[in-house]
């Protein structure tokens, strides 16, 4: 299904002399795509595409079957196009670059068709940078967190607390894990298949259900793996926020007390 897309798009380029060549992303690159997978085409082009959302859609469109697609700002990228084709039902991403665009990236796709070697040539003389998660800035903000926790158990805000905890393992625990890992920090993507037996269990501790014992235990864990992967992971030059840690696990003993 994957591999019919990809080469209807290849025969659709191919007549547009705008198009430089097509690469893609993800799964692709490491041949783990399978019947749930996304595409992520790069699509290079001479003159600009994005941002302009019409041109986008419209070259989208001529690709396949187009059910819907949106622009991707909730992830920080307008040169994105998130679309959902038919026949077959199927989730591809496009993002629109030139070829000075093309090099600045965070992996090295695959390419799959272009002219004049313009794509190959630019990965040759370009490295990629895949954006690691900043120690300094989690430690720095990781006890505030958790005292901004403590206190919405402590109100009662118990829907507040859900979001609070899943933000905690989605864009700390789970990042430190997958670096644990060997793996590209990419929050909870396939986190069943790249961790290991004790992290996943450890990790699975800290979905919280809804009620205030559930969320006492679910910190817990959440602030057990943040010691211990800080430990494993940080440098020695990350400067830790003794003083608010210990304030704030103080705070968190207090709510606990209350229960």
């Amino acid at each position: 299904m994957h591999k019919q897309f990809v080469n209807n798009v290849i025969k659709k380029i191919k007549t547009n002399n705008n198009v430089v060549g097509l690469a893609i992303g993800g799964s692709w690159i490491t041949n783990e795509i399978d019947e749930f997978s996304d595409l992520d085409l790069i699509l290079i082009s001479k003159n600009k595409i994005a941002p302009n959302v019409k041109k986008m859609t419209a070259r989208a469109a001529s690709f396949g079957n187009l059910l819907n697609a949106f622009t991707g700002e909730h992830v920080g990228e307008k040169r994105l196009l998130i679309c959902l084709y038919d026949k077959p039902l199927l989730h591809v991403d496009i993002k629109f670059l030139t070829p000075d665009e093309f090099y600045i990236r965070v992996e090295n796709p695959i390419v799959v068709w272009e002219r004049n070697n313009v794509l190959t040539n630019i990965i040759n003389k370009s490295e990629f940078n895949f954006p690691y998660p900043d120690f300094q800035w989690i430690e720095d903000r990781f006890w505030i967190w958790i005292h901004y926790v403590s206190a919405k158990i402590g109100r009662g805000e118990f829907l507040e607390t859900l979001d609070a905890i899943n933000f905690l393992r989605t864009n700390v625990i789970a990042q430190l894990l997958q670096i644990k890992n060997n793996k590209l920090p990419k929050g909870l993507r396939k986190a069943e298949m790249f961790f290991s037996r004790n992290d996943l269990e450890r990790l699975k501790k800290t979905i919280a259900k809804y009620n205030r014992n559930s969320f006492i235990k679910s910190l817990d864990e959440i602030i057990s793996l943040y010691l211990d992967l800080r430990k494993e992971l940080y440098p020695k030059k990350i400067i830790l926020q003794t003083k608010t840690e210990k304030r704030s696990l103080k705070y968190f003993e207090e709510i606990k007390g209350r229960i």
